[in-house]
Protein backbone atom coordinates (compact mmCIF):
# COMPACT_ATOMS: atom_id res chain seq x y z
CA UNK A 1 0.00 0.00 0.00
CA UNK A 2 1.13 3.45 -0.64
CA UNK A 3 0.59 6.70 1.13
CA UNK A 4 -0.04 10.30 0.14
CA UNK A 5 -0.98 13.35 1.77
CA UNK A 6 -4.85 14.49 1.95
CA UNK A 7 -4.52 17.16 -0.59
CA UNK A 8 -2.73 19.95 1.01
CA UNK A 9 -2.58 18.99 4.65
CA UNK A 10 0.08 16.77 6.10
CA UNK A 11 -2.59 13.78 6.83
CA UNK A 12 -1.33 10.52 5.49
CA UNK A 13 -3.75 8.18 3.71
CA UNK A 14 -3.63 5.06 1.54
CA UNK A 15 -3.79 5.47 -2.10
CA UNK A 16 -6.92 2.99 -1.44
CA UNK A 17 -10.05 3.95 0.47
CA UNK A 18 -12.60 1.74 1.97
CA UNK A 19 -15.92 3.08 0.51
CA UNK A 20 -18.80 1.70 2.71
CA UNK A 21 -21.93 2.61 1.45
CA UNK A 22 -22.87 -1.33 0.57
CA UNK A 23 -22.46 -1.34 4.09
CA UNK A 24 -25.89 -2.04 6.13
CA UNK A 25 -27.58 -2.82 2.55
CA UNK A 26 -25.63 -5.33 0.50
CA UNK A 27 -23.35 -6.18 3.17
CA UNK A 28 -24.47 -7.01 6.28
CA UNK A 29 -22.50 -5.90 9.73
CA UNK A 30 -20.94 -8.80 10.28
CA UNK A 31 -18.97 -9.08 6.03
CA UNK A 32 -18.45 -4.94 6.84
CA UNK A 33 -16.64 -5.87 9.80
CA UNK A 34 -14.71 -8.49 8.04
CA UNK A 35 -14.04 -6.11 5.25
CA UNK A 36 -12.98 -3.50 7.60
CA UNK A 37 -10.26 -6.00 9.79
CA UNK A 38 -9.58 -7.34 6.02
CA UNK A 39 -8.62 -3.79 4.46
CA UNK A 40 -6.04 -2.13 7.79
CA UNK A 41 -4.52 -5.60 7.74
CA UNK A 42 -3.57 -4.97 3.67
CA UNK A 43 -2.35 -1.32 5.21
CA UNK A 44 -5.05 0.69 4.16
CA UNK A 45 -6.20 3.24 6.49
CA UNK A 46 -8.55 5.34 4.71
CA UNK A 47 -12.20 4.47 5.27
CA UNK A 48 -14.98 6.96 4.02
CA UNK A 49 -18.52 7.03 5.04
CA UNK A 50 -21.76 9.03 4.86
CA UNK A 51 -25.09 9.89 7.10
CA UNK A 52 -27.65 8.38 4.33
CA UNK A 53 -25.19 5.06 3.43
CA UNK A 54 -27.93 3.12 4.42
CA UNK A 55 -29.77 5.39 6.12
CA UNK A 56 -27.12 5.92 9.05
CA UNK A 57 -26.59 2.09 9.34
CA UNK A 58 -23.48 2.34 7.73
CA UNK A 59 -22.26 4.81 9.99
CA UNK A 60 -23.72 2.71 12.67
CA UNK A 61 -21.82 -0.07 11.91
CA UNK A 62 -18.60 1.11 11.42
CA UNK A 63 -19.63 2.84 15.18
CA UNK A 64 -19.50 -0.55 16.23
CA UNK A 65 -16.44 -2.01 14.88
CA UNK A 66 -14.48 1.26 16.33
CA UNK A 67 -15.70 -0.33 19.65
CA UNK A 68 -15.23 -3.53 19.48
CA UNK A 69 -11.25 -3.13 18.05
CA UNK A 70 -8.36 -2.57 20.82
CA UNK A 71 -7.32 1.09 20.46
CA UNK A 72 -3.89 0.08 18.40
CA UNK A 73 -5.90 -1.24 15.52
CA UNK A 74 -8.60 1.31 15.43
CA UNK A 75 -5.73 4.25 15.91
CA UNK A 76 -4.68 4.43 12.13
CA UNK A 77 -7.99 5.40 10.59
CA UNK A 78 -8.35 8.17 8.85
CA UNK A 79 -12.31 8.09 9.00
CA UNK A 80 -14.24 10.53 6.90
CA UNK A 81 -17.93 10.94 6.78
CA UNK A 82 -20.14 13.41 4.84
CA UNK A 83 -23.60 15.64 5.20
CA UNK A 84 -25.86 17.31 3.01
CA UNK A 85 -28.77 14.84 2.12
CA UNK A 86 -32.07 14.18 4.15
CA UNK A 87 -32.61 12.12 6.55
CA UNK A 88 -36.00 12.83 6.77
CA UNK A 89 -38.49 15.27 4.25
CA UNK A 90 -38.86 18.72 6.92
CA UNK A 91 -37.93 21.94 5.54
CA UNK A 92 -34.13 22.25 6.79
CA UNK A 93 -33.45 18.35 6.57
CA UNK A 94 -31.21 18.95 3.56
CA UNK A 95 -28.72 21.13 2.56
CA UNK A 96 -25.70 23.08 3.38
CA UNK A 97 -27.33 25.66 5.87
CA UNK A 98 -25.58 26.02 9.35
CA UNK A 99 -28.85 24.48 10.84
CA UNK A 100 -28.71 21.17 8.99
CA UNK A 101 -25.18 20.77 8.83
CA UNK A 102 -24.83 21.52 12.86
CA UNK A 103 -27.41 18.51 13.37
CA UNK A 104 -26.27 16.33 10.39
CA UNK A 105 -22.41 16.48 12.18
CA UNK A 106 -23.91 15.81 15.61
CA UNK A 107 -25.86 12.89 14.96
CA UNK A 108 -23.24 11.14 12.57
CA UNK A 109 -20.86 11.84 15.44
CA UNK A 110 -23.70 10.23 18.00
CA UNK A 111 -23.88 7.08 15.30
CA UNK A 112 -19.83 6.34 15.19
CA UNK A 113 -19.16 6.91 18.76
CA UNK A 114 -16.51 8.88 18.04
CA UNK A 115 -16.12 12.78 19.48
CA UNK A 116 -14.61 13.80 16.08
CA UNK A 117 -13.79 12.93 12.50
CA UNK A 118 -11.14 13.43 10.85
CA UNK A 119 -12.64 14.61 7.22
CA UNK A 120 -16.04 15.67 7.29
CA UNK A 121 -17.51 16.31 3.39
CA UNK A 122 -20.06 18.40 2.45
CA UNK A 123 -22.09 16.06 -0.02
CA UNK A 124 -22.85 18.14 -2.92
CA UNK A 125 -23.18 21.77 -3.51
CA UNK A 126 -26.65 23.80 -2.20
CA UNK A 127 -27.79 26.84 -4.39
CA UNK A 128 -30.03 27.47 -1.42
CA UNK A 129 -27.55 28.85 1.35
CA UNK A 130 -24.67 31.06 1.01
CA UNK A 131 -21.84 29.70 0.14
CA UNK A 132 -20.35 31.99 3.44
CA UNK A 133 -22.73 30.59 5.63
CA UNK A 134 -21.31 26.99 4.61
CA UNK A 135 -17.51 27.82 5.04
CA UNK A 136 -18.20 29.33 8.43
CA UNK A 137 -19.98 26.53 10.02
CA UNK A 138 -16.87 24.25 8.37
CA UNK A 139 -14.31 26.22 9.87
CA UNK A 140 -16.29 26.53 13.15
CA UNK A 141 -16.27 22.86 13.31
CA UNK A 142 -12.39 22.56 12.49
CA UNK A 143 -12.14 24.94 15.45
CA UNK A 144 -14.57 23.21 17.88
CA UNK A 145 -12.63 19.84 17.44
CA UNK A 146 -15.22 18.06 15.69
CA UNK A 147 -13.69 17.26 12.28
CA UNK A 148 -10.18 18.16 11.27
CA UNK A 149 -10.32 19.17 7.99
CA UNK A 150 -13.26 19.26 5.58
CA UNK A 151 -13.74 18.64 1.62
CA UNK A 152 -16.61 18.74 -0.92
CA UNK A 153 -18.11 16.44 -2.98
CA UNK A 154 -19.86 16.20 -6.84
CA UNK A 155 -18.89 19.94 -7.00
CA UNK A 156 -18.31 21.26 -10.75
CA UNK A 157 -15.30 23.62 -11.32
CA UNK A 158 -16.32 26.86 -10.29
CA UNK A 159 -18.06 25.87 -7.40
CA UNK A 160 -14.82 24.17 -6.29
CA UNK A 161 -13.01 27.27 -7.12
CA UNK A 162 -15.60 29.65 -5.56
CA UNK A 163 -15.22 27.85 -2.24
CA UNK A 164 -11.24 27.66 -2.39
CA UNK A 165 -11.48 31.44 -2.58
CA UNK A 166 -14.24 32.52 -0.87
CA UNK A 167 -12.45 30.41 2.27
CA UNK A 168 -9.34 32.80 1.47
CA UNK A 169 -10.93 36.25 1.48
CA UNK A 170 -12.61 35.16 4.35
CA UNK A 171 -9.65 33.93 6.56
CA UNK A 172 -11.27 30.20 7.59
CA UNK A 173 -9.98 27.08 6.82
CA UNK A 174 -10.04 25.90 3.25
CA UNK A 175 -10.93 22.71 1.56
CA UNK A 176 -8.89 19.84 1.46
CA UNK A 177 -10.13 17.24 -1.29
CA UNK A 178 -13.21 16.74 -3.62
CA UNK A 179 -14.71 14.04 -4.02
CA UNK A 180 -15.90 13.44 -7.65
CA UNK A 181 -17.06 10.19 -9.91
CA UNK A 182 -14.33 9.27 -11.83
CA UNK A 183 -13.35 6.01 -13.75
CA UNK A 184 -12.14 5.48 -17.40
CA UNK A 185 -16.03 5.48 -18.25
CA UNK A 186 -16.93 9.13 -17.30
CA UNK A 187 -13.65 10.95 -17.91
CA UNK A 188 -15.75 14.33 -18.58
CA UNK A 189 -14.06 16.03 -15.23
CA UNK A 190 -10.56 16.42 -17.30
CA UNK A 191 -12.36 18.84 -19.07
CA UNK A 192 -12.75 21.58 -15.74
CA UNK A 193 -13.28 20.19 -12.68
CA UNK A 194 -9.68 18.16 -12.83
CA UNK A 195 -7.88 21.64 -13.76
CA UNK A 196 -9.85 23.33 -11.16
CA UNK A 197 -8.70 20.89 -8.30
CA UNK A 198 -4.90 20.82 -9.44
CA UNK A 199 -4.73 24.94 -9.17
CA UNK A 200 -6.08 24.99 -5.94
CA UNK A 201 -4.32 22.27 -4.87
CA UNK A 202 -7.12 19.84 -3.71
CA UNK A 203 -6.90 15.95 -3.39
CA UNK A 204 -9.13 14.17 -5.16
CA UNK A 205 -10.47 11.09 -3.99
CA UNK A 206 -12.45 9.20 -7.07
CA UNK A 207 -16.22 7.37 -6.24
CA UNK A 208 -17.00 4.54 -8.51
CA UNK A 209 -13.40 3.84 -10.29
CA UNK A 210 -14.89 0.82 -11.99
CA UNK A 211 -17.96 2.20 -13.20
CA UNK A 212 -20.45 0.54 -11.15
CA UNK A 213 -18.90 -2.88 -11.89
CA UNK A 214 -18.68 -2.19 -15.58
CA UNK A 215 -14.74 -1.98 -15.47
CA UNK A 216 -14.47 -5.53 -13.67
CA UNK A 217 -15.69 -7.19 -16.43
CA UNK A 218 -18.71 -8.69 -15.10
CA UNK A 219 -21.50 -7.45 -18.20
CA UNK A 220 -21.07 -8.26 -21.61
CA UNK A 221 -22.02 -6.90 -24.52
CA UNK A 222 -26.03 -8.04 -25.97
CA UNK A 223 -26.13 -10.14 -22.79
CA UNK A 224 -28.66 -8.16 -19.85
CA UNK A 225 -27.35 -8.60 -16.63
CA UNK A 226 -28.66 -11.75 -14.19
CA UNK A 227 -27.53 -12.87 -11.00
CA UNK A 228 -25.73 -11.49 -7.68
CA UNK A 229 -24.85 -8.02 -9.51
CA UNK A 230 -25.34 -4.93 -9.43
CA UNK A 231 -27.79 -4.37 -12.59
CA UNK A 232 -28.55 -8.19 -11.99
CA UNK A 233 -30.81 -6.97 -9.23
CA UNK A 234 -31.71 -3.44 -10.70
CA UNK A 235 -30.93 -2.94 -14.45
CA UNK A 236 -31.97 0.65 -14.66
CA UNK A 237 -29.94 1.42 -11.59
CA UNK A 238 -28.69 5.11 -11.80
CA UNK A 239 -25.49 6.43 -13.84
CA UNK A 240 -24.65 2.97 -14.02
CA UNK A 241 -27.95 1.25 -15.57
CA UNK A 242 -27.38 -0.93 -18.35
CA UNK A 243 -29.43 1.17 -21.33
CA UNK A 244 -27.58 4.49 -20.17
CA UNK A 245 -24.01 3.14 -19.81
CA UNK A 246 -24.26 0.16 -22.48
CA UNK A 247 -22.74 2.45 -25.53
CA UNK A 248 -20.53 0.99 -28.27
CA UNK A 249 -18.10 3.46 -26.12
CA UNK A 250 -18.56 1.44 -23.28
CA UNK A 251 -17.61 -1.57 -24.79
CA UNK A 252 -14.40 -0.18 -26.30
CA UNK A 253 -13.24 0.90 -23.29
CA UNK A 254 -13.93 -2.33 -21.91
CA UNK A 255 -12.04 -4.41 -24.49
CA UNK A 256 -9.19 -2.23 -23.90
CA UNK A 257 -9.06 -2.75 -20.55
CA UNK A 258 -9.63 -6.45 -20.37
CA UNK A 259 -6.70 -6.86 -23.13
CA UNK A 260 -4.05 -4.76 -20.63
CA UNK A 261 -5.53 -7.10 -17.74
CA UNK A 262 -5.06 -10.15 -19.44
CA UNK A 263 -0.99 -9.29 -21.05
CA UNK A 264 -0.32 -8.48 -17.44
CA UNK A 265 -1.88 -11.37 -16.13
CA UNK A 266 -4.28 -9.59 -13.59
CA UNK A 267 -7.97 -8.79 -13.24
CA UNK A 268 -9.74 -6.34 -14.79
CA UNK A 269 -10.45 -4.20 -11.80
CA UNK A 270 -6.74 -4.04 -10.71
CA UNK A 271 -6.09 -1.95 -14.24
CA UNK A 272 -9.30 0.13 -14.21
CA UNK A 273 -8.15 1.30 -10.24
CA UNK A 274 -4.15 1.37 -11.19
CA UNK A 275 -5.34 3.48 -14.28
CA UNK A 276 -7.49 6.14 -11.68
CA UNK A 277 -5.24 6.00 -8.90
CA UNK A 278 -2.03 7.46 -11.00
CA UNK A 279 -4.05 10.25 -12.47
CA UNK A 280 -2.63 13.76 -11.82
CA UNK A 281 -4.37 14.95 -8.26
CA UNK A 282 -5.78 11.97 -7.00
CA UNK A 283 -5.06 11.07 -3.67
CA UNK A 284 -6.40 7.93 -2.79
CA UNK A 285 -9.55 5.80 -4.81
CA UNK A 286 -12.89 4.74 -3.52
CA UNK A 287 -13.25 0.86 -3.10
CA UNK A 288 -17.05 0.07 -3.24
CA UNK A 289 -17.19 -4.13 -2.30
CA UNK A 290 -20.62 -5.61 -1.89
CA UNK A 291 -18.58 -8.42 -0.61
CA UNK A 292 -14.92 -9.88 0.60
CA UNK A 293 -13.61 -11.87 -2.32
CA UNK A 294 -14.20 -8.25 -4.11
CA UNK A 295 -12.66 -6.36 -2.06
CA UNK A 296 -9.51 -8.92 -1.93
CA UNK A 297 -9.38 -8.39 -5.66
CA UNK A 298 -9.87 -4.51 -5.51
CA UNK A 299 -6.58 -4.28 -3.04
CA UNK A 300 -4.97 -5.89 -4.85
CA UNK A 301 -4.74 -2.29 -7.52
CA UNK A 302 -1.95 -1.04 -4.80
CA UNK A 303 0.46 -3.13 -6.56
CA UNK A 304 -0.15 -2.49 -10.28
CA UNK A 305 1.08 0.82 -11.91
CA UNK A 306 0.59 0.72 -15.48
CA UNK A 307 3.35 1.12 -18.19
CA UNK A 308 3.23 4.77 -20.42
CA UNK A 309 1.76 2.05 -23.38
CA UNK A 310 -0.72 0.43 -21.36
CA UNK A 311 -2.28 3.66 -20.19
CA UNK A 312 -1.86 5.64 -23.59
CA UNK A 313 -3.77 2.97 -25.46
CA UNK A 314 -6.46 3.00 -21.96
CA UNK A 315 -6.66 6.62 -22.76
CA UNK A 316 -7.48 6.24 -26.44
CA UNK A 317 -10.36 4.11 -25.73
CA UNK A 318 -12.26 6.33 -23.15
CA UNK A 319 -11.27 9.30 -24.67
CA UNK A 320 -14.30 10.86 -24.09
CA UNK A 321 -16.48 12.64 -27.55
CA UNK A 322 -16.42 16.45 -26.56
CA UNK A 323 -17.08 18.96 -29.06
CA UNK A 324 -14.91 21.57 -30.84
CA UNK A 325 -15.74 24.09 -28.39
CA UNK A 326 -14.89 25.51 -25.88
CA UNK A 327 -13.42 21.78 -24.21
CA UNK A 328 -12.10 20.47 -28.44
CA UNK A 329 -9.60 20.98 -30.20
CA UNK A 330 -10.59 24.13 -31.36
CA UNK A 331 -11.24 25.63 -28.50
CA UNK A 332 -7.96 24.45 -26.73
CA UNK A 333 -5.90 25.86 -29.98
CA UNK A 334 -7.77 29.24 -28.73
CA UNK A 335 -6.39 29.06 -25.31
CA UNK A 336 -2.81 28.14 -26.27
CA UNK A 337 -0.03 30.37 -26.49
CA UNK A 338 3.47 29.36 -27.95
CA UNK A 339 6.29 31.98 -27.79
CA UNK A 340 8.62 32.35 -30.53
CA UNK A 341 11.28 29.22 -30.56
CA UNK A 342 9.73 27.60 -27.40
CA UNK A 343 9.01 23.92 -27.78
Amino acid sequence: MEYRTLGGSGCAVSSLCLGTMTFGTETDEAGAHEQLDLFLKAGGTFVDTADVYSNGVSEKIIGRWFASRPADVTEPVVLATKGRFGMDDSPNGAGLSARHLTRALDASLGRLGLESVDLYQVHAYDALTPMEETLRTLDQFVRAGKIRYYGLSNFTGWQLTKAVHLARAMNVAGPVTLQPQYSLLAREIEWEIVPAVLDAGLGMLPWSPLGGGWLSGKYQRDQRPAGDTRLGDDPNRGMEAYDRRGTERTWNVIDAVQKVAEDRGVSMAEVALAWVTDRPGVTSTILGARTLSQLETNLRAAGVHLTAAETAALDAASLPRVADYPYGELGVDQRARHLPGSR
